[in-house]
């Protein structure tokens, strides 16, 4: 019953965003457009500063995921969705995962656009540790949304929403951007050191174990409330 229902919201997410792209476009968007301005600040005569590459992808992506996360229950709040799964006689905390692995999955598609346009603006070796990066990237988008999900589930009746997602989401999830920037970086090192990453990918999904668990123990009270 659990994975069913995790996997229908997921599905509903999915099928609507499909249908509509309103939110992959509008994220995707705006996370280019966030690197193109980074690059033309931090590139000078063709040679970016150190670690920036890594640093703007980060940046990029918590931007984006804050965007994503917004729009995506100013979405249910219209429809009145969300209303109507938390009625349902099924586990709350399958809505949650499902709602963190359609979040997580619009992430990794904005995701897969940015990579390649880092590694052109900034010259740096993307296909070095392709597997390693990818985990990275995952990792550290699990850790994001986990705590984004919740706190925009919980933020959706709020009047000043928009204002106090970020307020709340940064501060929490500024290990995981620590970890995402620090391992990145060091995949895009010459040479790429494959067993630094390797300990902020382990530190990544550190994070990711607490701050699902920790999530899915407080959405129910924090929903019912």
């Amino acid at each position: 019953m659990f994975f069913r229902v995790a996997w229908l919201v997921m599905r509903k997410d999915l099928t609507v965003e499909v249908r509509s792209r309103e939110i992959l476009y509008t994220t995707a968007f705006f996370a280019v457009a966030c690197v193109l301005v980074f690059s033309f600040a931090l590139v000078k005569e063709g040679r970016p500063l150190e670690d920036a590459a890594a640093g703007i992808l980060w940046i990029a992506v918590a931007f984006a995921g804050t965007l994503a996360l917004g729009r995506t229950f100013e979405r249910e709040r219209h429809s009145e969705t969300l209303r109507a799964l938390m009625l349902a006689p099924s586990p709350r905390a399958a809505v949650y995962v499902g709602k963190l692995l359609g979040i997580v999955l619009l992430l990794l598609v904005v995701e897969a656009a940015l990579v390649p346009l880092i590694g052109l603006l900034f010259n740096v070796p993307i296909l070095a540790r392709p597997l390693l990066l990818a985990g990275l990237l995952a990792a550290g988008t699990v850790g994001f949304a986990a705590v984004g999900t919740l706190f925009a589930a919980m933020l959706v009746r709020a009047r000043s929403r928009d204002v106090l997602l970020p307020v709340l989401l940064y501060p929490i999830t500024i290990p995981v951007v620590i970890g995402g920037v620090r391992g990145t970086a060091a995949l895009f090192e010459l040479p790429p050191s494959s067993e630094m990453a390797g300990m902020w990918m382990a530190l990544l999904l550190f994070f990711d174990v607490v701050f699902v668990t920790l999530s899915l123990w407080t959405f129910e009270p924090l929903m019912t409330e």
